[in-house]
């Protein structure tokens, strides 16, 4: 999806709540927010209410538990709490648009059918990948790639050039071996390196 702004569908109940998510996946280069209307070329919504007949991948923002909402028929990719942050919102919108399930803890494990995937994914000598080894720096860009921040964000909050965090960026998708930033979390948060 490089170079093409994701399109995010906005659906929630708090219309002020709605409007200031969409100002703020705006104000990013790679998200194009539209009204709850329109559904025509929707990559991902970001809903409060699973049962919205929507064909897209659905971020849900809801205090209920996963299981509660499993009647979405595998469309919830992500569950996030109703005042989640929206750079929290932003990371998992970008990984439910790629395919990812974002899950946080046991209850949501056990909800999601996992086995079809994996079984695609595995490899015929199962062997677990080692975890690799990232320096504090690295894991610091890591953990702010995980709340969607751009190159220029990075550098400002950790007090470094530009280039810097560009190469710190490039290091973590090699040590990840991640074919961008969105794979690069999705890796990240399967080998417990960040929480979303």
């Amino acid at each position: 999806m490089a170079g093409r702004r994701l399109t995010v569908l906005i659906a929630l109940g708090d219309a002020g709540r709605a409007e200031r998510l969409s100002a703020s996946l705006a104000a990013s280069e790679e998200f194009a927010p539209v009204p709850a209307g329109s559904v025509s070329g929707v990559d991902v919504a970001i809903v409060d209410n699973a049962a919205l007949q929507l064909a897209v991948p659905l971020v849900l923002l809801s205090s209920r538990p996963v299981a509660a909402v499993n009647g979405s028929a595998g469309r919830v990719f992500a569950v996030l709490p109703p005042n989640a942050e929206d750079g929290l919102i932003a990371a998992a919108a970008r990984l439910a648009a790629a395919g990812y399930h974002a899950v946080r803890d046991e209850e949501a494990l056990e909800s999601v059918d996992f086995a079809a995937e994996a079984d695609d994914h595995l490899s015929g000598d199962h062997e677990v990948a080692a975890r690799p080894s990232l320096s504090p720096r690295e894991a610091e860009v890591l953990a702010l790639l995980a709340e969607g921040a751009p190159n220029k964000v990075i550098a400002r909050r950790l007090d470094i050039s530009v280039h810097t965090a560009k190469f710190h960026v490039a290091a973590i998708l090699t040590k990840l071996g991640a074919a961008n930033r969105t794979d690069a979390i999705a890796i990240a948060m399967r080998q417990g390196l960040v929480l979303v």
